[in-house]
């Protein structure tokens, strides 16, 4: 079994997690960025602050912009950084081409949960496939 079908495996069982940092893939020129999900939301909820003051009262203007801000921030952020996270794993799950370029760019690690409940890492300093065959019979 080569290196990318064992960490996959590895990933399926639960011993290892793909790590990824959602702000990179969360910008413009990255394969997964999405600018509807990322420029609409915030422009409705400005928009609807200045349409709110421009309306009725600069009041109203400023409790539209908090609870838009508020519901961006808990409700709305998450649910994109899920959305991130899931389509860049499917992206690089899929390719190890896509995975290799990443890894060298650094937006991916490998975090590998050992029995005793202590974290390995490899990050971009490492070797993936070296850390994967180091631990490919351990789970």
């Amino acid at each position: 079994m080569d290196e990318f079908e064992a960490m996959k495996t590895l990933l399926a069982g639960r011993g290892m997690r793909l790590g990824i940092a959602i702000r990179p893939m969360n910008s413009p020129g990255s394969p997964v960025y999405d600018a509807v999900e990322n420029v609409w939301p915030p422009a409705l909820v400005l928009g609807g602050s200045m349409l709110a003051t421009w309306a009725v009262h600069y009041y109203l203007g400023f409790a539209v912009l908090a609870v838009g801000c508020f519901w961006w921030l808990t409700m709305y952020q998450p649910r994109i950084s899920s959305g991130v996270h899931d389509r860049t794993a499917a992206l690089v799950l899929n390719d190890i081409r896509a995975f290799d370029a990443l890894w060298k760019k650094g937006v991916l690690s490998l975090v590998l949960t050992l029995p005793d409940g202590t974290q390995q890492v490899a990050t971009r300093r490492e070797d993936w496939r070296e850390f994967i065959r180091q631990h490919a019979g351990d789970n």
